[in-house]
């Protein structure tokens, strides 16, 4: 998608599809009360164009809700959109956003390749509409059809995002600048997690990241089975010792000109390619789902895309573990003990528990290359999909002041994440009768012990870990964005690191 950002009049702009929002003005509740609806802009012959079906009381505003008028009188456009953002005294990033990516997804079927939007009209708000907005419209234009052989291009091919000219322009070209990084950086992470796992094997993932890195200018080492046996990775080792497909251990390193003190944040992320649960075989229903279950390891890999295009004063590494978790006659098996890098012994008590194993290496490795603060994100847990349903990923911490870094990241980044508790209570499940620790702690409170697992790791340096697999994968398709892989998580780690 071709991006613009321009200060020209609406009214004046020749396009195949004009867009603008509108809010619900009604502040009175109870039955009497009837939708309001203004649109977000000053162009008067715009408001002109859309002021009798306003008034019908046809269109209410309501989120996401999209009106189409074809010849709009007074304007060059050949269709003029008005896409709702709901009540005006709730109106934020994340309604701006969405509405953003309808625009984008009610344009695509109709074989419109070419959509115009106007930055909503508020001047406190310009900078961070135009960030919300760009992000939005390129998160809406990506669909998962990669191999369908009758796929059909129908990609917007160029979006112009349209500011009042009153705005203030510089701030408003960096914020479109950053909604144009940021949004492409969480395509490259849905990109990598719709792939399937024939064809996104832990060594491509290995090549992938290293093209991305080559590309944005960050340091990278992509190492496999041999490096694993030198570190003594005896946990990540033993889940890819099933597989046909050696391991990657993907390490990539952003390290900004002039800054040699300060932290040293670690991004860890799991790269389960595919996972069938090993000997601890999953149920076939739904199987296919798992080629995402490296949503984490991909999650950490568009961040650190985004860091290296966005420059922050901060030194990030990042650790991808990649693996497949398979069930042949070499497979780690129920009841053995693995060590892992920190010299902690595991009692497998499942072997569809491996990602908080690859995990306990990659976050002590990122220990030893220097991280004074860890950040890891994970497809973890079904229980925490079970907890919170498809609309908060889970969030742990062992720190409250980093964790309320993240916390504050969350205003502007609009992702739904819930803190989750842990504890003692939650560690004594996971004492093991043989072992130092076992890899699960049974049937109640499954996110909290799989965290407390990490936690083992991580010990006392400042950590949060992100279990995401309730919405890393999107079930249906919703007006703003298409069905298929979410890249949840990449804006807020990317803030996180920010704020340092």
């Amino acid at each position: 998608m071709k991006t613009e950002l321009s200060f020209a009049n609406l009214a004046g702009i020749e396009t195949e599809l004009l867009a603008v929002f509108a809010v619900d003005t009604q502040t009175e509740k109870g039955p009497e009360a009837k939708p309001q609806p203004e649109l977000l802009t000053a162009d008067e012959a715009v408001r002109s164009a859309a002021a009798n079906v306003l008034a019908s009381g046809e269109y209410k505003a309501g989120a996401n809700e999209t009106l189409l008028l074809h010849a709009p009188a007074g304007l060059a456009a050949k269709r003029l959109l008005v896409v709702g953002l709901g009540k005006k005294g709730k109106l934020a990033s994340p309604a701006v956003r969405n509405a953003a990516g309808t625009a984008v997804r009610f344009a695509k079927p109709r074989g419109i390749r070419e959509l115009v939007l106007a930055l909503p009209d508020i001047a406190e708000y310009e900078a961070r509409s135009a960030r919300a907005v760009t992000e939005g419209a390129i998160l809406g234009d990506y669909d998962s059809d990669t191999y369908r052989s009758d796929r059909k291009d129908l990609s917007i091919h160029s979006f112009v995002l349209v500011a009042p000219s009153t705005t203030d322009k510089a701030a408003v070209e960096a914020a479109f600048a950053e909604g144009v990084i940021i949004g492409e950086s969480q395509n490259f992470t849905r990109t990598l997690v719709n792939e399937p796992g024939n064809k996104l094997t832990p060594t491509i993932l290995g090549q992938r990241a290293a093209e991305m890195a080559e590309t944005v200018g960050l340091g990278w080492q992509i190492h496999s089975t041999e490096k694993l046996n030198e570190l003594k990775m005896g946990a990540f080792a033993a889940v890819a010792q099933g597989s046909e497909e050696p391991p990657a251990l993907i390490v990539l390193r952003y390290e900004p000109d002039g800054v040699t003190e300060g932290p040293v944040l670690g991004l860890v992320g799991k790269g389960i390619t595919f996972d069938t649960g090993g000997i601890s075989i999953k149920p076939s229903e739904k199987m296919e789902l798992m080629k995402y279950d490296m949503a984490g390891g991909a999650a950490m890999l568009g961040a650190m895309r985004a860091i290296a295009l966005l420059k922050p004063k901060v030194r990030v590494i990042s650790i991808v573990c990649a693996a497949e978790n398979m069930p042949d006659g070499k497979a780690y098996k129920p009841g053995d003990v693995v060590t892992a890098m920190s010299g902690k012994t595991i009692d497998v008590i499942n072997t569809d528990a491996e990602g908080r194993l690859v995990l306990a290496d990659g976050l002590t490795y990122a220990k030893q290359l220097g991280a004074t603060h860890l950040i890891d994100a994970a497809t973890l847990t079904g229980a925490i999909g079970v907890a919170l349903g498809i609309w908060n990923a889970g969030a742990f911490s062992n720190d409250d002041e980093t964790f309320a870094k993240f916390q504050s990241a969350l205003a502007t980044t609009g992702e739904k994440f819930w803190r989750m508790p842990l504890g003692e209570e939650y560690a004594d499940q996971i004492k093991s009768d043989i072992a130092d620790i076992k890899n699960t702690g049974g049937r109640h409170a499954g996110a909290s012990t799989a965290a407390e697992f990490l936690h083992a790791f991580a010990e006392d340096t400042p950590w949060i870990h992100l279990d995401i697999a309730g919405l890393a994968w999107i079930e249906d398709s919703k007006p703003y964005i298409a069905k298929g892989p979410s890249g949840v998580a990449v804006r807020s780690i990317l803030e996180w690191v920010r704020s340092y």
